[in-house]
This record gives structure tokens, C-alpha cells and sequence, in this order.
């Protein structure tokens, strides 16, 4: 048995369904700023239809379902991530700054010893 994924190839109805709604998407948050004289309310009405239509194009071409549904997974997995306790995320912040400093220090020693090689010993023009 071979497992071998089949790749479907998207037509070039899907393509345009793709390009219209990336079009509609980006005419809705162009509305948002273009109508910024008017209340929140319409802006936002605007943005969220533009996004909205979007959306619903999308999901008529095979490409767009296949993106929508791995946007879907991939809420779906962060959900799933268990994120560290506060003290936990303080330990690691402290951990992070003592290695910066470490590393600081090192690279300012190393910095000097070759300052100090070049030219005291080697060139011998200190100022």
C-alpha cells in the first residue's frame, strides 16, 4: 500500500474566488478609514461586512476551505497549549535576563582582551 497524498490542483474559478475575496477584505478595512467621519458603529459595520463577504467567498473555492478549515485546526490546537503560571513565566523572564547579562559580560571581556591584544601587544599604538 502506498501513502502517497493526492494534491488537488484548484481551478481558475477558485483562483478568482480567492483574488474577489481578498479584494472584498481589503475594501472593507479600506471603508473602515474612508469613512472615518462617521460613528464607530458604521465603520465597523463596514470592516465586518467586508470581512464577512470575504469570508463567504472563500469558502466557495476549494483553496478557501481548505485555508479556512486549517485556520479552524490550528484554534483548535492553541486551545490544547498550557501556558506557564505567572511564577513560572517570572522564573523564566529572570533565567533570560541573568543569561543576557552573563553573555554581555563575556562579550565586553572578550572585546577588551582583543583590544587589549591588538593594540598594546601587537600594534603597540595606544592612544
Amino acid at each position: 500500500m502506498s501513502n502517497q497524498s493526492v494534491q488537488t490542483v484548484s481551478t481558475s474559478n477558485d483562483k478568482i474566488k480567492v483574488a474577489l475575496a481578498i479584494a472584498v477584505a481589503i475594501a472593507g478595512v479600506v471603508g473602515f478609514y474612508y469613512l472615518s467621519d462617521k460613528p464607530a458603529l458604521v465603520r465597523a459595520g463596514a470592516l465586518v461586512a467586508g470581512l464577512a463577504f470575504a469570508v463567504l467567498l472563500l469558502w466557495t473555492s476549494s483553496t478557501g476551505r481548505d485555508f479556512l478549515n486549517f485556520a479552524q485546526e490550528s484554534v483548535r490546537e492553541t486551545k490544547k497549549v498550557v501556558w506557564p503560571t505567572r511564577r513560572e513565566a517570572m522564573q523564566i523572564t529572570g533565567i533570560v535576563f541573568a543569561f543576557v547579562f552573563v553573555m554581555a559580560l563575556f562579550l565586553w571581556g572578550t572585546d577588551k582582551t582583543l583590544e587589549f591584544l591588538l593594540y598594546d601587544l601587537i600594534l603597540g599604538i595606544r592612544k
